[in-house]
């Protein structure tokens, strides 16, 4: 497989490390410097792109490789607001992406676990639930966007259980975020519930990028060769 890192910072040396581990090629590096190089003649025989930059620049980055026709994986977050716009783009130009705000098995099954404490915490309404995340100083955005995931997964369960019909009736049913930038801290995500007399606590903790790289190289060896868009869901069927 031959593949393209579009963004050259800790994640992108991450997995070329892991694409070289698997015996793949690290066809091209795009970062600040060649960004220019991000066209059609560079990316020509590449099979697939792999793009964590920042929310900024993601969403043209995406672009630009569904029309030069590369599938691409992307955990950027922070830019989600137009992923359903890109998705569309991506079935119209008949492109493959593959996006998860988190590549680590551990957080995915967090995801589910998450959903599914919140359907037996629905029956207990003297529960309040927050969430809390903590990254280094350098990640671009808070809350994070598996943060963001998690709060969506509870508040589906609120939606089933109470019958939401509009986003009006949802509005003042947000789910507290607290997001904490310190140190060199790859990511821990904690979801609590808490009442007057107790406090379950549902925690994962990534303990460096290796699970992530990992994660992001497996989802482009998947999404090699097809067409479509895909998610997390898709790798772990």
């Amino acid at each position: 497989m031959k593949a393209a890192i579009i963004g050259y910072g800790k994640m992108g040396r991450e997995i070329e490390k892991l694409l070289l581990e698997r015996g793949h090629e690290v066809a091209l590096v795009i970062d600040q410097e060649n960004y220019h190089e991000l066209d059609a003649e560079h990316l020509r025989g590449v099979d697939v792109a792999l793009e964590f930059t920042t929310p900024s620049t993601a969403y043209e980055n995406l672009k630009r490789c569904i029309a030069c026709r590369v599938p691409v994986v992307s955990g950027t977050t922070g830019w989600t607001e137009r992923l359903e716009e890109l998705e569309q783009y991506c079935r119209e130009q008949g492109g493959a992406l593959f996006y998860a705000s988190n590549f680590s098995l551990g957080v995915n099954l967090l995801f589910r676990l998450n959903r599914r404490l919140a359907q037996l915490m629905n029956r207990f309404d003297h529960y309040e639930v927050s969430i809390e995340e903590v990254h280094h100083t350098q990640k671009k955005d808070a809350p994070s966007g598996t943060a963001i995931t998690l709060a969506e997964g509870i508040i589906a369960e609120l939606e089933r259980k109470t019958g939401w019909v509009n986003e009006a009736e949802a509005e003042g049913n947000k789910i507290a975020i607290t997001s904490v930038r310190e140190g060199m801290i790859p990511g821990i995500h904690t979801i609590t519930y808490e009442s007057a007399d107790d406090k379950l606590e549902l925690r994962h903790e990534i303990k460096n990028r290796r699970t992530l790289a990992e994660g992001a190289v497996v989802a482009a060896e998947f999404l090699c060769g097809k067409r479509g868009v895909y998610t997390m869901e898709d790798l772990l069927k």
